[in-house]
């Protein structure tokens, strides 16, 4: 990661390097923090903020399942987002917004300890998202690490805790020579990849799972569907089962860092053709466009600088 510019901590803006929480910080042993992923693009009339915000409402509700109080308004953290922008320099970037428990008591009880929050942005370069963007997309492994039941914890909250499930299964895909993890629900049915929600199409139909399952409600996610049903299309949410990707014409997975990645094989069973279909190829672009400002449809999603 290239440190640019200056993280906002609490109010202020310190340089990218003095941007430091006590080693005591409640966050750091309990897991008690939220946050949200953002991109910066360059477009048309300047760097713009994609879906500012849904992301910064997500992030509000997120705390609230956590009986965190933010103390900040939604429009202020908004203003502080692209305020962080600005001194970045950057006119593409991702942004990381974070809401968390800091210094003060130490225990498993977090409401004693403030809320915090920090928002700090640098350059994307694709990194562990390349895979999958291109025309060869990514190889998955279903995980053998199920998704967490929200009966367990708030899943559809974007919580560091949730993450740790997500980071197994993770590294257990990296480690077995695949690229991304697909993980099952309780149920057994398909949730999502490791940080991102997924779809499927089958004889032209595009479905994705409910929201009912216990998925993040993804912003991505979302987007993809929006531009599905303004250029006359469906997406149905409906239970997809392991074997039903093994069969799919195409799969691809949504999230803020991956955008539209096309997924080539699960568990070493092609898709498709194994490389990205039509339909994935199409959504792809359509995002862009619309996350660039090449789609004036869609131009109210974008927040200038």
């Amino acid at each position: 990661m290239e440190g640019t510019g200056k993280i906002w901590m609490n109010g202020r803006l310190v340089p990218f390097g003095s941007a430091r929480v006590h080693v005591l910080t409640h966050a750091l042993h309990y897991a008690s923090a939220v946050f949200e992923g953002l991109r910066c693009y360059r477009t048309p009339r300047g760097p713009a903020v994609f879906r500012l915000g849904e992301h910064v409402r997500r992030l509000a509700r997120s705390a609230k399942m956590y009986s965190m109080e933010i103390p900040y308004t939604e429009a202020q953290i908004s203003a502080a987002i692209l305020k962080t922008v600005r001194a970045s320099g950057l006119d593409e970037c991702y942004i990381r917004p974070l809401a968390y428990r800091g210094h003060g008591w130490m225990g498993l009880t977090p409401t004693k300890n403030p809320v915090d929050l920090a928002i700090a942005c640098w350059r994307w370069t694709a990194g562990e998202s390349r895979a999958g963007r291109g025309a060869a997309g990514i190889r998955c492994k279903v995980s053998s690490w199920a998704r967490i039941d929200a009966r367990a914890q708030p899943m559809k909250a974007k919580a560091a805790s949730n993450y740790a499930n997500a980071a197994l299964a993770r590294v257990e895909a990296l480690e077995d020579g695949y690229d991304e993890a697909i993980m099952l629900g309780p149920d057994g049915a398909v949730a999502e990849g490791g940080a991102e929600n997924i779809f499927v199409v089958r004889d032209g139909e595009i479905s994705t799972p409910p929201l009912s399952s216990g998925i993040l409600e993804g912003i991505t996610r979302d987007s993809v569907v929006q531009i599905v049903e303004a250029d006359g299309g469906r997406v149905a949410e409906s239970a997809i089962m392991r074997e039903d990707l093994y069969v799919a014409d195409e799969v691809f997975m949504t999230g803020t860092a991956a955008e539209v990645k096309a997924v080539a094989s699960v568990d070493r069973a092609r898709v498709g053709s194994g490389r990205a279909g039509p339909v994935t190829r199409a959504l792809r672009r359509a995002y862009m466009d619309a996350a660039t400002g090449r789609d004036e449809r869609f131009s109210e999603w974008l927040t200038p600088v």
